[in-house]
C-alpha cells in the first residue's frame, strides 16, 4: 500500500490501457484500468477517475468518467475538479456531515452550470458519463449523470438482494451534450448509511457490465468475485473475464471497504 499517496486523477487520453490491465493500491483504495480488446476494435480509451482521501478526517472523495466519441469531456471535468479542489476539500472537512452533503451538492451544480464550464463544453467533441461519490463518517453520499455505476456489498444488504445503489440512466450527459444546458438539469442524488461491519464499495464504468456473455450484468455475479477471493485478485479476476469474453470497451473500477463500529439504523423489532 502507498501511504505516502495523496491526490490522484486520470484519464484515457494519456494512458490507454488497450489489451493491458494496470492494478494499483493508492493507500487503501484500488483504482483498477483496463482498456478492452483490440482484437474487438478497441484503439483508445475515453474513461477517467479522480480519488483524493483525508484518513484523519474520514473521508473520500472519487469520481467516474465515461466519456464518448473523444476524451474531451472527460478531461474538462477532471479539470474543472482540479480546479475547485481547495473549495471541495474544505466543504469534506466539515464536522457534520449532513451540512457537507448539502453544500457539496450546491457547489457541484452551481460548478456544472457555470458560465464559463457551460461554454467549455459547447466547444469539445462528445460527453461524459459521471458518477461523484462521497464517503465520510458512516455515509456515502452520491450525485450521478449517465450510466456509471454505484455497489455496496454487506452481507446484511445482500441477503436482502440490495448491492446497487444508483439507477444508471441513459441519455444523460456533460459534454457537447450536455444535461446541464436543458432548463431543468437531469442528474440524481442521493444518501445511504452504511451497515455495521464490512461495507464494500464498488464503482465501475459500463465495460464490466455490457461485456459480450455478460459475465458480470448481475450485480451478484460482481459481488460474489469478493467472497470468492479478496481484493486486488478479485479485480484482477474480472478483467481476466472480461478479456477472455472479448470485450471491446474500456472498463475503470475504484473499490475500498469502510469498517463502520458506530450503532447503525435496525427495526424497531429486532
Amino acid at each position: 500500500m502507498n501511504n505516502n499517496f495523496k491526490d490522484f486523477s486520470w484519464v484515457g487520453s494519456q494512458e490507454n490501457f488497450v489489451d493491458k490491465v494496470k492494478i494499483q493500491y493508492l493507500n487503501h483504495i484500488i483504482v483498477g484500468r483496463y482498456g478492452g480488446n483490440s482484437n474487438a476494435g478497441q484503439y483508445k480509451n475515453e474513461d477517467g477517475c479522480l480519488v483524493w482521501f483525508n484518513e484523519k478526517e474520514d473521508w473520500e472523495f472519487v469520481i467516474a468518467l465515461d466519456a464518448h466519441n473523444t476524451a474531451e469531456s472527460a478531461e474538462r471535468v477532471l479539470g474543472l475538479f482540479e480546479n475547485e479542489k481547495a473549495q471541495i476539500k474544505h466543504l469534506l472537512s466539515m464536522e457534520t456531515t449532513q451540512k457537507t452533503f448539502k453544500m457539496l451538492e450546491e457547489k457541484i451544480l452551481s460548478m456544472f452550470q457555470s458560465r464559463e464550464f457551460l461554454s467549455t463544453c459547447r466547444n469539445i467533441k462528445g460527453e461524459t458519463a459521471c458518477l461523484i461519490v462521497v464517503r465520510k463518517d458512516k455515509y456515502i453520499w452520491w450525485f450521478s449523470v449517465g450510466d456509471c455505476v454505484l455497489f455496496l456489498f454487506h452481507p446484511e444488504l445482500s441477503a436482502l438482494g440490495q448491492y446497487q445503489i444508483n439507477q444508471r440512466q441513459f441519455y444523460e450527459w456533460i459534454g457537447q451534450v450536455n444535461t446541464f444546458e436543458q432548463e431543468v438539469p437531469c442528474y440524481s442524488v442521493g444518501i445511504k448509511e452504511l451497515r455495521q461491519g464490512e461495507n464494500r464499495l464498488f464503482l465501475t464504468t459500463d465495460g464490466l457490465i455490457e461485456c459480450p456473455n455478460e459475465p458480470y450484468s448481475k450485480p451478484k455475479n460482481i459481488y460474489n468475485s469478493f467472497v470468492n477471493s479478496k481484493d486486488e485478485e478479485s479485480i484482477k479476476t474480472m478483467f481476466q473475464n472480461i478479456r477472455e469474453n472479448n470485450v471491446r470497451d474500456s472498463t475503470t473500477i475504484i473499490s475500498w471497504k469502510v469498517n463502520i463500529i458506530k450503532e447503525v439504523t435496525i427495526p424497531s423489532n429486532q
